[in-house]
Order: C-alpha cells, then structure tokens, then sequence
C-alpha cells in the first residue's frame, strides 16, 4: 500500500511520465507546483508534489495513471481548488493530476444533457444551457468558480437543492479513469437506467478516492422560470429556524437561505447590501412555481414567517431585486475571508432538529471562545458554521479546532452529518468512522481497495490510514 508521504520520485521515472505526455502538460516547476499543492482551505499541512499533469485528454489521464501505478506514486486529482474539505491537497513527493484543460460543454437539446469535461466550470455549464433555453440546476455558493469534476467528487449542492437536489441527480453518465488507466463509461444519455449494479452513483462523491473523471452526461431542465422572493428578519436563529421548519410543511420553496446576525454583518462590512444588522438572522426565501401559484406560495411562506415571529417580510417578484439578497448570501465566504483563519464547517441534520443544531453551535463558539458565523441552506438542514481564528495565534487554533471537531459531534448526535456537500477529505476524514459506524467503514475501504488496490488515488482523503 502507497504511503501518504512517499519517498521522492526518482529523476528517471519522472523522465519517463514527461516523455510519454505531450510537451508542456507536465510541469516539475517549482513556482507552477506551488499553485497546485493547496485547495481552498490554504492548510498548512498541505504537501508539495513533484510534478503536476496538466491532463488536456483522457489518454492523458490513462497514461498518468499506468505510469504511477507501475511506479506506486499517489495522485491527487484536481479541479478547480476551490474544495473546502482538503481533498485537493498535494501530498509531498506525489503529484497532482489537474482537469483544469478539459472544459469542453456540449449540449444536446434534443436529448435534453450537457456532454462535459471536468474541468469546465459550473458557471459556464449554465451559461451553454441557458443559450438553448436549458437549465442546470445545482447551484454551488462558488459556482463561478467551482468546476464540474469538483462538483461530482464532491455530491455538490447549493442554494436551490431544497426543491432541485444535488449533483447526483443530474449524472446520468461517467468516463472514469480507474488507478491502472483503465476507462471505463458508465451510464449515458438515457434517462432511465438500470442495468447492472449502480456503479455511476457509486463514483459521484468518491472525492477522486475511486477513479478520475474524464466526461460527463447532466441532465438540464426547461430554463427556470423567474423567481419571486421572500426575506424576513427574525429577533433570534431560533425563530428562523422554526420558521423554516414552518416552510418546509406548507411550501415547496426554491430556496431557503439563512443567514444569522455575524454573518450578516460581515457581509455588510465586506459590502454594504442593505441588509438588517440589528436582526438576528435573516431568511430569504423564492418561489419559482408558475403563474399565479408562485404569488400564492409566497403568501403562504410569508404566513410561516409571521406566526414564527418574524420581525418584518418583504417579498418582491421583480427577479433582479431578489437577486441582490441572494447575491448578500453569496458574499458570506469572501465576507469572512478577511476577518481571520477559516475553518469552513459543512454539517447538516434532518430539518427537525435544525434548531438544535444552531443551539449547539453558538455554546460551542461560546464555550471555546471563537467567532462561528453562519449560514445555511436552511431548507434541507445544511449548514455552514465558519469557524474564524486569529492567524499566528497557536491558542486560538486550537480552540478553533476543538470547535470544529464538536460541531461535527454535535451533528453526529442529533442524526446529521459531517458533510452535506463540501466533501469529507482530509480535514474529516478522521471523523468519518464516527458518522458511518465500523461496519459501514470496513465496507467503504473493502470498496475502495477493490478499485485501488495499491491505494494510490487521493490517499488520507477521506479514509484516514
């Protein structure tokens, strides 16, 4: 089995990866490689690799993969960077296999999918659709940055999966690269699929642990149609919480967003929208339903909100003005960016027990002695508690990573999970067992050692060794 800080790759091996690629898609430069070893959590014990392969083919990748397994150097598959778990890190002495090339986006109207490579960014996948009067729903926070093999080894969501759902459900076809270079295409352009084992689910959310992908078939929607919007201030999370509870009994939203008073505020410092800095949070909350419905699904919301104890509900259906409150929540990780050290938090819980969760967390913060501002994606109980310390301040990061670690627990125990979209990797890997229980995990690494049998895919991602 690979070791996660293997010994340096010898000059001669490494000749024989850049000669079999095509000029220019290796690089072992030192000040290239230094924009390949972190993803966006900037963890300092991210490693340095010896060469990055900057794929611009699936050959590329195969040919990548038969060189490491031959010579047993672990692969660290890479997107964008913009993961927030750790799972895109380099490890010293292995190398990073970027998709940051392949950005080619075909879109089949009549088939009515996205035929992509990775590295093509969410954004711009939504920009081929919307030209053919096409949608692709899942919505990342950073969807224009984030891209989409990023977002399939992550099960990516976003702010409209309470009504859409997530990444997996718009996969309807994989090319994958296994660790010996094979490539195998599961799935396709059929809508309904059941042939065999669901091995195209099974690769969605692996975190580049089971495979590289190299294309994909999405599914796309008739283009949305224009949203109204909802945004009510509470006194208390609490009260929001409740309220979004409410929502979820007598409404089927296309968002519900909540952000509580630290995170209102940085966004307000970061870039003044407007927003309430005296409310204890805020939720913001569209209806896309058609006609008439979409004006009556945000009166019944506004009554969910009121008898929560909202303090004030607006509600437009100009699409542009929404858009502005929905762009306030965007900004919540650039806002909170320049307040300290990040710890980004992505635990969720059913929707029931979301109050809780926000109760948990603030005697976390409160008890440890660090800033958790918050956001969530509150419809289907995902939150985003960040966790700020001061840099260079070694007390502070402690404290900040006990937090982190007890958030985790904290969902674990209401039900939850330690990851609804940013991914496991290895900042949580070592919680992981936790969550699933023994047997799950011995199942996970039975599965995992199975399609990588020399464990050189993204290892300490995910499954801790």
């Amino acid at each position: 089995m690979v070791r996660e800080s293997p010994a340096p790759t010898s000059d001669e091996a490494l000749r024989e990866l850049v000669e079999a690629l095509p000029e220019g898609v290796v690089t072992t430069d030192p000040d290239a490689l230094e924009k390949y070893r972190f993803d966006w959590t900037h963890d300092a014990t991210a490693g340095t690799p010896t060469a990055a392969v900057r794929a611009e083919s699936a050959a590329h990748v195969q040919e990548t993969l038969r060189w490491a397994t031959r010579h047993q150097v672990p692969v660290v598959p890479r997107g964008a960077g913009s993961g927030l778990s750790g799972g895109a890190q380099a490890l010293d002495g292995g190398i990073v296999v970027s998709l940051e090339r392949m950005r080619a986006v075909e879109i089949d109207t009549a088939s009515r999918v996205a035929v992509v490579e990775p590295g093509a960014l969410n954004v711009e996948v939504k920009k081929a659709a919307a030209a053919e009067a096409l949608w692709y729903p899942p919505d990342p926070s950073s969807f224009e940055m984030c891209s989409i093999g990023g977002n399939i080894a992550t099960n990516a969501g976003g702010l409209c999966c309470v009504k859409y759902g997530v990444t997996t459900d718009y996969v309807l076809g994989l090319d994958v690269v296994l660790a010996d270079g094979t490539l195998v295409t599961l799935g396709g352009k059929r809508v309904k699929d059941v042939a065999g084992l669901s091995l195209l689910k099974l690769f969605v959310g692996s975190e580049g642990t089971l495979g590289i992908v190299t294309r994909a078939t999405l599914r796309l929607l008739p283009a949305q149609p224009p949203a109204a919007t909802l945004v009510a201030t509470f006194p208390t999370v609490a009260a929001a919480a409740a309220a979004v509870i409410e929502l979820g009994r007598t409404t089927r939203a296309s968002m519900v967003e909540l952000m509580d008073q630290a995170s209102v505020n940085a966004v307000e410092d970061f870039r003044p929208m407007g927003l309430d800095r005296e409310a204890g949070a805020l939720l913001i909350v569209q209806s896309d339903a058609p006609g008439a419905a979409r004006a009556e699904e945000i009166a019944v919301a506004t009554t969910a909100c009121e008898v929560s104890g909202a303090k004030e509900v607006f509600s437009t259906d100009d699409p542009d003005e929404g858009e502005l409150f929905v762009q306030a929540r965007r900004l919540h990780f650039q806002a909170i960016e320049g307040r300290g050290t990040v710890l980004p938090e992505d635990v969720g819980v059913p929707v029931p027990q979301l109050p809780a969760l926000l109760e948990a967390v603030a005697a976390i913060a409160e008890r440890h002695g660090v800033e958790i501002p918050m956001v969530a994606h509150a419809g289907d109980g995902n939150t985003h508690p960040a966790i700020i310390h001061a840099p260079g301040d070694a007390d502070a990061e402690r404290r900040a990573r006990l937090a982190f670690d007890e958030v985790m627990a904290a969902a674990i125990a209401l039900g939850g999970t330690i990851t609804g979209e940013h991914g496991v990797g290895r900042l949580k890997a070592g919680s992981l067992e936790a969550q699933l229980g023994p047997d799950v995990m011995a199942l996970t690494r039975r599965v995992k050692d199975a399609l990588d049998p020399h464990g050189i895919l993204n290892p300490g991602s995910v499954i801790s060794r």
